[in-house]
């Protein structure tokens, strides 16, 4: 696989004049390659799937892309979100139909899983299309007879509003649909038995006036929030770096984003009985942790609240609080199914390794809202690392390194909480370095909007499972190695999975997907990372230490 990288330079500060005398007698520029596979590598590294079984194995004496079976909807992609215009081209082997609607081909603007063009071979026919979901629309359809066994180059190009599709020594089909405006290119063998070989990706042939480079949307180092799909909300600019973002960053419950201890005195704790005097104190308070305070099991499992509008912050990159954890909420009241007046809220936690707890590290519940989780090392818990559950809500998970540890992250505790927690839950995991924690990196329930963007998955059992209708977004991820990415057959009811831009190597399942969720877009301003690069800047950026 061979993916092309550029850049465009700066304008040189040529007069109007000599740039279009320069133009004038430039030879039309030629079409980019942006990726290209022929699988001689004898791997698929960098190709998303979602169902089916895919791997690569010769086919006709060339090793291609196989997916075998007949009874699975299966697709892979690769690329960017942000591709915009260009030509998707593979040679397309049928080999078995699983029934009438069976097909097989090349997709292009794939957005997730379930949203793209198509352009594929049937038992009898060439059709050019566009997905939705589940449901199939063709936009232009033609006889074709198809011979298993037979290869097809399959060409889709993409441009603006115009679609065209192609068949060497064949048809070709137009169309117009302005559906999909970016996104990465794909495979697609719909209940169909297929080989694949000689995938390009190429930018869409220059129009009558040329130009000096590709157009940025083309190019793979081009930020994805160009894509309708995960461009920012109202507001075009994420808060700046050390500000809370994400859900913890939206107005709501009479608290306009998250400050925590801001404006009240600002304290240095070396010991434990200081460290538990100021977390529990009323008012705002930034609390700065230096050295290692532990924090005994005593008469509460370990367990120590804290009240609302504190900062919690640690002093340099030694930061430790062990043998106990943070409480963040009021006592456990099945009774209460509505926020209370006074429930916990406006806390940062900062540059800390919490360790060796008792119980959870962090435990979040009870309608507490409004928490800030950054830039903190987890490890040896003897339960969850961050709990957040019974209706806690408008909280950020970011930059923090999880590792030595078992059950990493739980976002609603139980099946029969939804009274409390149905509308709730709303939590942002970001940048997050899941460094071997072996499950729920998190599992969610009921979350009415759990966004998990940019996190670094190496050497899991699980990454996320979503279950009891958990409304899950699953964005420009990177997982290695992990047995199973993202699920929706879980244990009890199947929540919903959302998923674009990740990037799957050595895994053994694709990411599970189902149903639709609330874009996080229209609530607050992020930016994607490439996922390519996501195991260079999470662990360098993750973890304690590592304010900048």
């Amino acid at each position: 696989m061979n993916i092309r990288r550029w850049r465009v330079p700066a304008a040189a500060g040529l007069a109007g004049t000599l740039t279009a005398l320069v133009l004038a007698v430039m030879p039309p520029a030629q079409a980019a390659t942006l990726f290209s596979d022929d699988f001689a590598d004898g791997n698929h590294n960098g190709w998303s799937s979602s169902g089916g079984s895919w791997r690569v194995e010769p086919v006709a004496g060339d090793p291609a892309l196989v997916q075998r079976g007949t009874g699975a909807d299966a697709r892979v992609r690769t690329g960017q979100a942000g591709w915009s215009d260009y030509t998707v081209t593979a040679e397309v082997r049928p080999t078995a139909w699983g029934g009438a609607d069976a097909g097989a081909g090349v997709a292009a603007r794939v957005q997730g899983s379930g949203n793209y063009y198509y352009l594929g071979v049937t038992a009898g026919s060439l059709v050019l299309g566009k997905r939705t979901g589940g449901t199939l629309t063709p936009l232009a359809t033609t006889a074709l007879g198809v011979t298993t066994g037979t290869a097809y180059t399959l060409s889709l190009q993409v441009s603006g509003t115009a679609l065209t599709g192609r068949v060497t020594g064949g048809p070709t089909l137009t169309a117009s649909d302005a559906a999909y405006l970016t996104g990465q290119a794909g495979l697609v063998a719909r209940y169909a038995a297929a080989g694949f070989d000689d995938v390009t990706v190429e930018t869409a042939p220059p129009g009558p006036q040329p130009t000096v480079s590709p157009t940025p949307t083309a190019s793979p180092t081009t930020s994805p929030t160009a894509s309708p799909t995960t461009s920012p909300g109202p507001d075009p600019t994420p808060p700046p770096a050390g500000q809370p973002d994400g859900w913890a960053s939206v107005a709501g419950l009479g608290q306009n984003g998250t400050t925590g201890g801001a404006g009240g005195p600002v304290v240095t704790v070396r010991d434990t009985a200081g460290f538990l005097d100021y977390i529990a104190r009323p008012g705002p308070y930034v609390i700065q942790v230096a050295g290692t305070i532990n924090l005994p099991t005593g008469n509460s499992d370990g367990m120590y609240n804290v009240t609302s509008d504190k900062t919690i912050v640690g002093l340099g990159a030694n930061a430790t609080l062990s043998g106990g954890g943070l409480n963040i909420g009021l006592p456990v009241d099945d009774n209460v199914t509505a926020p209370p007046a006074n429930a916990v809220h406006n806390i940062i936690i900062r540059n800390l390794h919490l360790t060796g707890a008792t119980d959870d590290l962090i435990n979040v519940q009870m309608f507490s809202h409004h928490i800030w989780i950054d830039h903190n090392s987890f490890s040896n818990g003897d339960d969850g690392a961050v709990d957040i559950k019974r209706g806690s809500d408008h909280v950020t998970v970011s930059w923090n390194h999880f590792f030595d540890h078992n059950k990493t992250l739980l976002l609603g505790h139980d099946e029969d909480a939804g009274a409390q927690d149905i509308g709730r839950l709303r939590v942002t995991y970001h940048h997050n370095f899941f460094d071997r924690s072996d499950q729920r990196n998190p599992r969610v329930r009921f979350s009415a909007s759990a966004h998990v963007y940019n996190n670094y998955y190496f050497d899991n059992s699980y990454g996320v499972a979503s279950t009891y209708d958990a409304a899950v977004l699953m964005e420009n991820n990177y997982f290695y190695s992990v047995n199973n990415p993202g699920r929706v057959v879980f244990s009890g009811d199947q929540g919903r999975i959302v998923e674009r831009g990740n990037i799957l190597v050595d895994c053994n399942h694709p990411i599970e997907t189902r149903g639709t969720v609330p874009e996080p877009s229209q609530f607050y301003a992020y930016r994607l990372d490439p996922a390519a690069d996501i195991p260079t800047i999470v662990p360098a950026g993750a973890g304690v230490g590592k304010l900048g």
